[in-house]
């Protein structure tokens, strides 16, 4: 008999409508009713213009309050989560590697990492057990070990401000993770960077999934999806493999606007 994992969807949008919470006035819908199905290993990319509903996808997907579903739901591993607050998908082992991450003066990342780790996995981690790990991936990652005790995000470059992300992904081991835009403002040397960064995270973890939110196909020549999504006016107006990637760098979103 299969395991129930191998047929259980890791990730499973269905007919996903969301909205921005107001600060004032009326909220309007963003997401207008998404599917998406994600398996265990596999690399989506969600493609599409700006204002299309890509970071509210990423968003609503990692539970943030700045959204609310007005119907449809989010599974993850079978299990409803679309109530979840952000902290409790964290914990279940869904991560998120925003687009412009924050920045925690006085907090360095060795200390945040071992607090993060802590809560993901429930039970204490060591300061030595964290440096090991640290010291271990910073290897893999190409990046200098003092970048451990540097106050998070503090005076980082954009590119280093995404390899913290990836870095974090590593450490946490989520079952699936998001990346919104993490090839935003970088040049294509940082791209490739953090393209072999997740490469390197999921050759350790081959039954990750991934959900990359990216406006260009440069990224996915790096990391080679199993499927790409194109996202317009808050649906998605088309799935395919790579070649849809390419079709979009020829021709656009014309085609979908209509």
């Amino acid at each position: 008999m299969a395991d129930v994992s191998e047929i259980t969807p890791l990730l499973a949008v269905e007919a996903l409508h969301a909205e921005a919470v107001a600060t004032s006035g009326d909220p309007a819908e963003i997401l207008h009713g998404v599917n998406l199905t994600v398996r265990r290993g596999e690399l989506h990319a969600v493609m599409g213009p700006n204002g299309s509903g890509k970071s509210t996808l990423a968003g609503v997907l990692a539970g943030s309050p700045s959204y609310r579903v007005t119907s449809g739901r989010v599974l993850f591993l079978g299990e409803d989560v679309t109530g979840w607050a952000a902290d409790a998908r964290a914990k279940a082992g869904m991560f998120l590697a925003f687009q412009y991450p924050e920045e925690i003066p006085g907090v360095p990342v060795s200390q945040f990492l071992r607090q993060a780790v802590t809560a993901r996995r429930g039970n204490e981690i060591s300061v030595l057990e964290i440096r090991v790990q640290l010291r271990e991936w910073l290897s893999r990652l190409g990046m200098d070990p003092a970048f451990a005790e540097r106050h998070l995000n503090e005076g980082f470059s954009g590119g280093e401000k995404k390899r913290n992300e990836i870095l974090q992904m590593a450490l946490l081991e989520p079952e699936l993770a998001v990346l919104d835009e993490t090839d935003s403002g970088l040049d294509i040397d940082g791209l490739r960077i953090v393209a072999r960064g997740v490469r390197e995270v999921r050759s350790r973890r081959p039954d990750l999934g991934v959900v990359v939110v990216t406006h260009y196909r440069k990224l996915l020549e790096e990391l080679e999806p199993d499927a790409v999504h194109v996202l317009v006016a808050g649906r998605i107006a088309a799935s395919g493999g790579p070649e849809l990637a390419e079709r979009l760098e020829r021709e656009g979103y014309e085609a979908w606007r209509r």
